[in-house]
């Protein structure tokens, strides 16, 4: 048996259904809360935006809770009880930091341990003879996070899928909203480089449909001359991923080419990191033997070819696979398929097939 397929390869535009997101502050610098290629609830924080001068901020903050922390360990702590349980919640969430490699829970961790230090630093200030002084850092440090937290944005997700920093400024052209609008020229004037990855975005990010996935292609050949919406295929991948596909919309274009657009539900990082690719479009495949339309001999529903095999001649039932005008590719019936044909157990043991080598009869009627 012989494996054959019918592809043709063009270049692959992809169209996804995705909303770019961007606040106020993008000129700040951004903190990624949900990494690249992970998936997101509608409601939930993406990113965040630094506040203005954040880092002059967050010095002066750190700055004081040494001052705080060295203030308080001079003085006599009038509840060590609730002091201890405050210290040992520090020293929990301190070691939960160091072994998490989640960010959004070390930033809840963190957010814990200020909370605690401050409850600490309010038990210690009040009750110590230098509590003013204390209390002044205290109020002071308070300042200061609300300058850094007032001045921050965070941006969250209107709906729910993938999130991605990798933005281009062609996720308003190349949309799934309306397909009409694809045509020939409009994709050749993207004037895009294949295979080339989409750089990531430092001042926004936006969040992908991860059930559907389009690709738009230009197209000449017969085979996809025939093409009809609704038709499958299979589209290869760069990487050699083959994703399932269906045609949803084509478009006849002036010089007889065709814009057909496909779609999968399959879900590929390659759909992600790019804009354009090359693709393989496998229209069909078949393992079987190829042979001229000539040699095959039809009766009723049946097709059968002649073998000649040293002098000896036998009438062989075959499978028509895929066929064209001038060859077929054909295959053996299963046993399961040959009962319901009307062949007996023993006629299917004692029944012949043709292989790789063997002579086939031409014209044989």
């Amino acid at each position: 048996m012989v494996h054959y397929i019918l592809k043709t390869n063009p270049f692959g535009y992809i169209i996804r259904d995705e909303i770019v997101l961007q606040g106020n502050n993008y000129k700040n610098g951004m903190v990624k809360i949900i990494t690249e290629g992970e998936r997101v609830q509608a409601g939930e924080s993406i990113f965040r935006y630094y506040s203005k001068n954040e880092e002059n901020l967050i010095r002066k903050i750190e700055e004081l809770d040494i001052k705080i922390n060295e203030a308080m360990q001079n003085e006599t702590v009038l509840f060590p009880s609730d002091v201890k349980v405050l210290d040992n919640k520090i020293e929990n969430k301190l070691d939960e930091m160091y072994e998490q490699n989640d960010l959004t829970k070390i930033i809840e961790s963190k957010k814990e341990i200020e909370e605690a230090v401050e409850k600490k630093a309010n038990i210690t200030g009040e009750q110590s003879p230098s509590g003013s002084y204390v209390k002044k850092l205290i109020n002071e440090r308070a300042e200061y996070e609300h300058q850094l937290n007032s001045g921050t944005e965070d941006v969250k997700a209107q709906n729910a899928g993938l999130v991605s920093y990798k933005v281009d400024g062609l996720e308003k052209v190349l949309t799934p909203s309306d397909f009409s609008s694809l045509n020939r020229k409009l994709l050749e004037d993207l004037n895009l480089k294949t295979g080339q990855t989409i750089q990531t975005s430092e001042e926004c990010g936006k969040v992908i449909d991860n059930f559907k996935f389009y690709i738009a292609t230009i197209l000449n050949s017969e085979k996809a001359k025939e093409a009809k919406v609704g038709d499958s295929a299979k589209i290869r991948l760069p990487s050699q991923e083959e994703l399932s596909c269906k045609i949803v919309y084509i478009i006849e274009e002036t010089d007889g080419s065709r814009v057909i657009v496909f779609e999968t539900n399959n879900f590929s990082q390659e759909l992600i990191s790019y804009r354009k690719i090359s693709i393989d479009i496998i229209w069909w495949r078949a393992e079987g033997l190829k042979i001229p339309n000539s040699a095959i001999i039809k009766e009723g529903e049946l097709y059968y070819v002649m073998r000649n095999r040293a002098g000896y001649i036998d009438k062989i039932l075959v499978k028509i696979l895929k066929q064209n005008d001038a060859y077929s590719i054909v295959g053996e019936y299963d046993k399961d398929e040959l009962k319901e044909l009307g062949y007996t157990e023993k006629e299917i043991i004692n029944m012949k097939t043709i292989t790789l080598y063997d002579e086939i009869i031409i014209n044989s009627e």
